[in-house]
Formats: C-alpha cells, sequence, structure tokens
C-alpha cells in the first residue's frame, strides 16, 4: 500500500486548483497592506526605532493570524466529513487514522503554508530600514510557523471529537486560547502569588506569545535555551494533538445510542432552551401572529439569554477591574481597548448567527420546502431579520451606550481642547459605524450563508467584507498617498485620514447592504431549489453566471425546452 495516499493525492488536487495560487498572491498583498498601515501608524518614530517597531507590529498581527489559521482551515474538516456520512467509507479501506487525519492536514494546511511563505518576505523589509537582525527574522518565522502548525493540529483535534460546525470552530479557538493565553496568565499569577516575582517558565513555554517575546535580540540573549524548549514544546504538543486525533478519528464517526443520563441531559436543555410545552404553546401563539420564519428562528430562548450572560460576565469583570486598579484602570486606553472587544465580538457573533439563518434551511432542503407555502421572500427575509433583532438589538444599544459613556467620561478628563475635539469625533463615528456594521452583516451573512458550503467560512468571510476590507482599503489608500507624498498638501492630515477610514467604512456597508439585499430578494428562491450554487463563486459571494433553476431534466432537454 502507498504511504500515505490521502496525502499525495490532497496535494495534486490542490496543484491543480486555481484558488491555491489565488491565494498567495492575496496573502502577499494582505502582508503588504499590514505593513504600509503599520510604516504610517509608526510614522512620527525616530528614524533608528522605525524599523524595530514596524516588525514588531506586523509580526504581532502575522502571528495572531498563524493562531487563527486553525479555526479557519481545520476546526470543521473531519466534522464535515461525519455530517455528510462519508468519513466511515474511507475506513472500509486499508486506511488508517494516521492516514485520515494526515491527508486532511495537508488539504487544508497548503494555502496556510503559502500564505505564510508569502508574508515572510514582507516581514523582512525592515531588515533594510534597521534595527532588525537577520537571525530575529529567522527566529521570528520559525515561531509564525510553530504557532501555525499548533492551530491547524488543534483544529483537527477538535474536530476529530465534534460533529457541529460551531461547536467545532468554538472548541479549536478555546483550546487555542487556553494554551496560549490561559496558561501564561496562570503562571504569571502563580509567579505573583507564591515566587515573589521569579519567572516559571514551565507555564510559558506552550506560548507563541512568549516564544514571540524571546525571538527578539534582547529576550535571546538573556534566555537562549527558553527559546528552543519553547519551539520544541509548541511543535511536541501539535504532535501530540495530531496523535489523539488520529486515534480518536477511527471510533468517532460511528453513531452510538446515547445513555440514559445524556439524553436525560439533552431533554432538560432542550426544555431550558425551548421551555415546556405551554410556554412553547404561549411564545408560538404570540411570534406567529407577528411572523411564522420569526417563530422559527427566534424559538430558542436561550440564544438571547446567552448574549446577555456575556455582556453581564464581562461588565463583572470590567468592574473588577476598576475596583481593584481605580485610577489606572479608568484611562482612555482602557476605554478604547473595551470598545474594540465589544465591538470586534459583536460584530463577529451577529455575523455567525446571520450565516445560520438560510443556509443550514438550504443544505437541509427545508428552504426549498418553506418557499412553497403562501409566504413570500420579503416576508421570509423580515423574519429572519425580527429574529436577529430580538437575540442582539438590546445588548447592541446597550454598547453603544456604554461608548457613550466612555466618550462623556473621557471627553471629562481631556477637557474641550481644540486638539481634543478629534477624539470626540473619532469615538462618535466609531459608534455609528459599530451600528452599521452591525446592520450589514445580518444582510450579507444570510446571502454567504446561503451560498456557502462551509458554514465557519460563511462566519469568516462575512466578518472579513465587512469589517477586514475597509480596513485593507484604508491602508492602500494610505500607502498611496505616501508614495506620492501629498501629505504637504493636506492642512489636517489627521483629519483627513479619520474622514478617510470612516467614509470608506460607510461606503462599503452600503455597497454591501444594497449587493447583498439585491441578491436575496432575487435569486433566494433560485438558490433554494439547488443543492450547491452552479459555478464558481467569484471572491467567495458574486457566482460567476447566473444561477439556473433545477428542472431535474438533462442539461440538453432544458436548453431545448
Amino acid at each position: 500500500m502507498t504511504f500515505l495516499p490521502i496525502v499525495g493525492r490532497e496535494l495534486r488536487v490542490a496543484a491543480r486548483r486555481r484558488g491555491t495560487y489565488w491565494n498567495r498572491a492575496v496573502s502577499a498583498l494582505a502582508a503588504i497592506l499590514v505593513f504600509g498601515g503599520a510604516l504610517i501608524f509608526e510614522a512620527q518614530a525616530p528614524p533608528k526605532e522605525l524599523g524595530k517597531e514596524v516588525f514588531n507590529i506586523v509580526s504581532g498581527l502575522f502571528l495572531l493570524s498563524s493562531l487563527a489559521a486553525g479555526v479557519r482551515y481545520t476546526a470543521d474538516c473531519l466534522s464535515e466529513e461525519k455530517r455528510e456520512g462519508t468519513l466511515g467509507l474511507l475506513f472500509l479501506t486499508d486506511l488508517r487514522g494516521y492516514d485520515v487525519v494526515l491527508g486532511k492536514l495537508a488539504a487544508t494546511s497548503l494555502n496556510c503554508i503559502y500564505a505564510l511563505l508569502a508574508m515572510l518576505p514582507v516581514l523582512a523589509i525592515p531588515l533594510l530600514m534597521g534595527g532588525v537582525s537577520v537571525d530575529e527574522l529567522w527566529r521570528m518565522a520559525l515561531v509564525l510557523a510553530n504557532a501555525l502548525f499548533f492551530s491547524l493540529a488543534s483544529g483537527i483535534f477538535i474536530s476529530s471529537m465534534s460533529k457541529s460546525p460551531r461547536k467545532a470552530m468554538f472548541g479549536t479557538f478555546l483550546v487555542i486560547l487556553l494554551v496560549h493565553g490561559g496558561l501564561p496568565s496562570l503562571g504569571a499569577w502563580i509567579t505573583y502569588q507564591y515566587y515573589n516575582g521569579t519567572p516559571l517558565s514551565t507555564f510559558f513555554l506552550p506560548s507563541a506569545g512568549y516564544g514571540y517575546s524571546l525571538a527578539f535580540e534582547t529576550g535571546f540573549k538573556s534566555r537562549p535555551g527558553e527559546y528552543l524548549e519553547s519551539m520544541l514544546v509548541i511543535h511536541g504538543l501539535g504532535w501530540a494533538l495530531l496523535a489523539v486525533a488520529s486515534i480518536i478519528v477511527r471510533n468517532s464517526w460511528q453513531d452510538k445510542p446515547a445513555g440514559a443520563v445524556r439524553s436525560r441531559w439533552r431533554q432538560h436543555w432542550q426544555q431550558w432552551s425551548y421551555g415546556n410545552s405551554a410556554q412553547r404553546l404561549a411564545f408560538r401563539a404570540r411570534l406567529l401572529d407577528v411572523n411564522p420564519c420569526l417563530w422559527l428562528g427566534g424559538r430558542q430562548r436561550l440564544k438571547p439569554a446567552l448574549v446577555w450572560s456575556v455582556l453581564g460576565l464581562g461588565s463583572c469583570v470590567w468592574l473588577w477591574g476598576a475596583l481593584r486598579w481605580r485610577e489606572d484602570w479608568l484611562n482612555e486606553l482602557t476605554y478604547v481597548f473595551t470598545a474594540i472587544l465589544l465591538h470586534g465580538t459583536f460584530k463577529l457573533w451577529v455575523a455567525s448567527e446571520a450565516c445560520l439563518r438560510l443556509g443550514p434551511d438550504h443544505r437541509s432542503g427545508a428552504l426549498e420546502l418553506l418557499l412553497s407555502t403562501p409566504l413570500t421572500v420579503r416576508e421570509i427575509l423580515r423574519g429572519q431579520m425580527l429574529a436577529l433583532r430580538r437575540q442582539f438589538f438590546w445588548p447592541v444599544m446597550l454598547v453603544a451606550g456604554l461608548d457613550f459613556l466612555f466618550l462623556f467620561s473621557a471627553f471629562n478628563r481631556l477637557g474641550s481642547a481644540g486638539d481634543n475635539q478629534w477624539v470626540a469625533w473619532f469615538c462618535l463615528g466609531s459608534i455609528l459605524s459599530f451600528a452599521a456594521d452591525v446592520y450589514t452583516s445580518c444582510w450579507v451573512g444570510m446571502w454567504i450563508g446561503l451560498i456557502a458550503k462551509h458554514p465557519n467560512r460563511a462566519t469568516l468571510a462575512t466578518f472579513a467584507r465587512v469589517v477586514l476590507l475597509p480596513c485593507g482599503a484604508w491602508s492602500a489608500v494610505m500607502i498611496l498617498i505616501s508614495l506620492l507624498q501629498l501629505w504637504s498638501r493636506l492642512d489636517r492630515s489627521d483629519a483627513f485620514s479619520m474622514l478617510l477610514w470612516f467614509g470608506l467604512g460607510f461606503a462599503n456597508d452600503v455597497a454591501l447592504f444594497f449587493w447583498s439585499r439585491h441578491r436575496l430578494l432575487g435569486d433566494l428562491r433560485v438558490v433554494a431549489t439547488q443543492r450547491f450554487v452552479p459555478g464558481r463563486p467569484v471572491f467567495g459571494g458574486w457566482p460567476s453566471r447566473k444561477p439556473v433553476a433545477n428542472t431535474g431534466l438533462p442539461p440538453a432537454v432544458t436548453s431545448e425546452t
């Protein structure tokens, strides 16, 4: 038998795929835009420190993207096979668990490796600016490669135990967060409490952030052995996760009967989620009078409660920090960090829920049955939007109110001087941009979730279009202005960059809103009759040709009729 046959097949398939080559070009372009944005952000730094500061920012962002690769690429690779019932067919042959696991790793990681290789030349540009050595570059490249490998291995490990795409995605994110963030935090707390500030490296070695700090010249010279130990530990953990996944995947594809305890907990969870029979009937009668799709999408009571629980938990953590550190906590940096965290969390959460409105029903055929009822497309979309509004409207309003509270507190500290006026305008623009992004994510998520094959990728694609696309456009425009040396012609460069930032964001929201709404109203019925949208999607959402209704006849008969 051929050694690792799935790996060889997947590599040959990926080599013939156009997306493999486009991915490298897009990754290099994104890396250039990130480098340009960091260069503009650090433009006021001294020339001797400019290269070092840009290298720190760019390498840190690349490290975050490497850690997030597992959530994007491998979190649903094996769980998807379980849902489709094809994983068990692989084990009817002589394939072993490691054949399947390594084959999936090769199929999903090729684009990641190419993207990393495309980023490394951009990461080497600060060498020409000074302040960065060649050894630092290669050590940082090793950190990025190790972080990427661990992230992909974590995704495969969680996917081998999961069947739901959302649970696999969240589980992968949780594993990466606990290993690279939780263990160092625990080690820092133990060091502070029991070792009088003496570093306890055992908890820091598995963290890619610790290796990132040791990759620089100062950290490597002080602890050269720990850098190598950290790389070996991270790499070893990745192989350990793959080994465990190879053992689990052999038996996890089989449907096993639920035990008595599991069935009892499932019944309790369903009752907590939907209520008892009397509560379900009352809730159903109330929502059906408004819109039937509102009842279908909003009948699970725990979803709004989960949003409020997350907000409540975050508020408790924030208040604990305010009571513990008081004046050191109540400053503009904390306000900005809290706002960014809340905005990013809600935008990603809304995009995830919007992608789950029509996509699963489309893949199961339920959407086609729903369209056979007297309900119109507008009524279906209105019901889905009402369900999203029921879950997120008041939490989003609370976040906007907190933003205004932070703005008022910061304005009182800074005063109303003319130099601080732009801070107030920037905060107001951020609040309006947050509301626009959330509303646009609802429409874009419903369309991309409808035509996408992978739910997790649909969520990330929606977030990339609504949030990351205007950021990349802003960075490209700023780089062009800097190359053309147009800053000298601008009286207020800060005001111009702020207007450009929000202008591109609002223009992107308006364009995406009208595009997704037009596609949903015009093509929902046609797409719902097909299992897959014909034609290869361009940029993951713009079909290359008009979908043709599935009549059940051969193509030649369809064209003649």
